[in-house]
């Protein structure tokens, strides 16, 4: 489900570039984050909008952007519902476990200001794609002329995938879509949670779920380690779980959130011929020229994209 909530939210983010269908955002989406459960970096992120991009003939440079902006939409959500549990539920926690909280109140301050900011620079570069082009173009003047122009041309199109930003109603909707989704991880944490006997209220997941967010940050496939470690110090720190417990749900909730979509992804990308070697080159190395559609992309020989390889007529 919460899957199905972000493949939905991009596609509202999508909007200004076109229309795009639910099963292509959907296969884009679970392969990119297959990518990023089995290799480090998250390359998934970058692999994600390119490969709905030669699918359904958008501008590579406006799809990233829509990335970005699903990211800063993500930050306000998680930090709102922190918001609700420290104003609604943070007295029912044991007073060991304050001072955590306390740090938890100035970092989800500091990220709702960091949120705030991002999205008012967003609004200024989807507001006047053209200015932002001149201006990245005025800083790339010290480079050679090839890579100030496409470096100028990239960020015009770039910030017309935030178009979105400028279209208040529409943003709304697609940040709206934020919450089925966390709260779905939210349920999940719960549900495996009472599976390993451990008592967590319903306001309790809400905590995890941010604490888990906290982890996955950290770059690594899956968010191996980090996740386990920002859902155990939850678990047994705010909520006494015993430590064995704690792991065990860890681990569980690991491998039912990161496996199903992990193996789905790897399937598809059999099926459309991408190879781990060529998503790792292709997201290391990625570059757009846009110019009425046309993208160039540096793509592993041999990389098949529905059905075609990318020689004639593909860059």
């Amino acid at each position: 489900m919460s899957y199905g909530a972000r493949v939905r939210r991009w596609q509202q983010l999508l909007t200004p570039l076109g229309t795009v269908r639910f099963a292509s955002a959907a296969r884009a989406t679970i392969i990119g984050f297959a990518i990023n459960a089995v290799l480090p970096g998250r390359l998934g992120e970058v692999l994600r909008p390119y490969l709905l991009a030669r699918r359904e003939q958008l501008s590579v440079s406006g799809t990233i952007a829509t990335i970005v902006l699903e990211r800063v939409l993500d930050l306000i959500a998680v930090v709102l519902l922190l918001g609700v549990f420290l104003v609604g539920f943070a007295d029912s926690l044991p007073l060991a476990s304050r001072p955590v909280l306390t740090g938890l109140k100035v970092g989800g301050a500091f990220a709702a200001a960091g949120a705030v900011t991002l999205l008012f620079l967003i609004g200024v570069a989807a507001g006047s794609p053209d200015r932002a082009g001149r201006l990245v173009g005025f800083l790339a003047r010290v480079l050679p002329d090839p890579v100030g122009v496409l470096a100028e041309r990239a960020m015009v199109t770039f910030s017309r995938g935030l178009g979105l930003a400028r279209q208040p109603g529409r943003l709304f909707r697609a940040f709206i879509w934020s919450f089925p989704l966390w709260l779905c991880v939210a349920g999940s944490a719960w549900a495996v949670c009472h599976a390993f006997g451990i008592d967590l209220p319903l306001s309790g997941s809400l905590l995890l779920m941010v604490l888990m967010v906290l982890g996955v940050a950290v770059p690594t496939p899956a968010g191996a380690g980090g996740f386990h470690a920002g859902f155990q110090v939850g678990a047994t720190g705010f909520y006494e779980a015993p430590l064995e417990a704690a792991v065990g749900a860890a681990l569980v909730l690991h491998v039912i959130s990161f496996g199903p979509v992990a193996l789905l992804g790897l399937v598809w990308m059999v099926r459309d011929g991408v190879t781990l070697r060529s998503a790792t080159d292709l997201a290391a190395s990625s570059r757009a020229h846009d110019g009425s559609q046309a993208e160039a992309v540096s793509v592993h020989p041999g990389m098949v994209i529905d059905g075609q390889s990318p020689g004639r007529g593909a860059a």
